[in-house]
């Protein structure tokens, strides 16, 4: 039978990770909610995602496909066009560049014209589209709205993608001067002081000690390459299964939240994004709890979730959202303000996204001033390392100069 990765919600509120064998994930999922467990996620163990474009093994569509494929099912379904001539019309230019995200298309325009709704044939693909996507359509249907609640995830996606862009472009420039740091003083080390050192032996003068040191350093991870190299692949690969692990990833998520300023971050950022999924499935008309529910994935952070569960709970048993989350710390005061607001007046799902956007500009600013000082901090720390390497080297050489003189 097939493996499973299944991500867990066990009924005393703990967050888990399980991998399970089952005929089928429609069998798996039945049955572990007939346990009690709330179900985030399964996927075939081995499996593998692709960003790129759609694989019908596992793979996701491209954010920027199903926003292309959404942009144009709205403007078709909005002109009043039925839901079929409306897939054909789709697949009509989309057949002609081939490609597996058309033959899928293919295959749910034949269950829609076989008589099923428009989500049931797209949930026969569950695992190529986001269970948001697959939420949203459904609940669309269920209100006679499916073009306004595409929008909405619209507007989601290219929020989400906006976010995610503005982040990477942020990071680029510090990752690729610490790549070249590292690389400058790996041919020092590798090139540079070996050749000054047989220089130096072949004078058989007396060096300085700062210039000994480094050239004894260097000889050492050289002669001692055979250990430390194997040893760091080594520590990459536990360190890498040992996060996979419940305890690892719930230590390493803990570590997260407490590191100094790149906590307030990594927190800012999940709420953020939580926050504006909640807002899109609200106002697609999913009730607040299942809202909940689908939104708690997103937050991607176990101590987070675990405290989001108990939240869920409260709000089941019907308290106030804002109230619940402010005892689980799991927004900033000002959010939970702004939340409350929303409740107060019914406005729930627009101020849940004025809280997105309040979050996701304190998270760019914060991310800008983080680059814009790890940019200097990079460059002193090489000149400085590069720069004790160069003296180090030429010690002896100005040594000999001034005997000279």
């Amino acid at each position: 039978m097939p493996l499973f990765i299944c991500k867990l919600g066990s009924p005393d509120g703990a967050i888990l990770q399980r991998e399970l064998e089952a005929v089928d994930e429609a069998q798996l999922r039945a049955g572990l909610e007939a346990q009690g467990y709330h179900v985030f996620s399964l996927q075939r163990s081995g499996l593998k995602l692709s960003f790129n474009f759609l694989k019908p093994r596992g793979g996701r569509i491209d954010n920027r496909e199903l926003l292309a494929f959404n942009q144009e099912l709205v403007v078709l379904l909005k002109s009043g066009m039925p839901i079929v001539p409306v897939l054909d019309a789709i697949l009509e230019h989309r057949r002609k560049a081939g490609g597996t995200f058309a033959q899928v298309l293919g295959q749910v325009r034949e269950d829609v014209k076989g008589g099923a709704a428009l989500s049931t044939a797209l949930e026969r693909h569950g695992r190529l589209f986001p269970p948001l996507y697959l939420a949203s359509v459904r609940a669309g249907e269920r209100t006679g709205e499916v073009p306004q609640t595409i929008r909405r995830y619209i507007l989601f996606l290219k929020r989400s993608e906006e976010l995610r862009k503005k982040l990477i472009s942020a990071l680029i420039y510090p990752s690729i001067l610490v790549v070249v740091a590292v690389l400058a003083i790996m041919l020092l080390l590798i090139y540079v002081v070996p050749t000054f050192s047989h220089v130096y032996a072949d004078s058989g003068s007396q060096l300085p000690l700062l210039t000994r040191l480094l050239i004894s350093f260097t000889n050492t991870l050289q002669s001692t390459v055979v250990v430390w190299l194997p040893g760091m692949v080594a520590a990459v690969v536990g360190l890498r299964s040992w996060s996979r692990s419940d305890g690892g990833r719930q230590r390493i998520d803990r570590w997260k939240l407490a590191l100094p300023v790149l906590g307030d971050l990594f927190f800012g950022y999940a709420v953020s994004v939580f926050s504006r999924t909640l807002a899109t499935l609200l106002g697609s008309g999913i009730p607040i709890v299942e809202s909940l529910r689908m939104s708690l994935g997103t937050l991607n952070n176990r101590l987070l979730e675990q405290g989001m569960v108990i939240a869920i709970h409260q709000v089941e048993e019907g308290g106030r959202l804002s109230v619940a989350l402010e005892q689980q710390q799991l927004m900033p005061p000002l959010a939970l303000r702004m939340l409350g607001v929303g409740e107060a007046t019914g406005s729930m799902e627009e101020m849940l996204s004025d809280v997105a956007e309040h979050l996701e500009a304190q998270v760019e600013e914060r991310l800008q001033l983080l680059t814009t000082a790890i940019e200097p901090a990079v460059m002193l720390i090489m000149g400085l390392v590069i720069g004790i390497i160069i003296v180090a080297m030429y010690l002896p050489i100005f040594k000999l100069a001034g005997t000279v003189g």
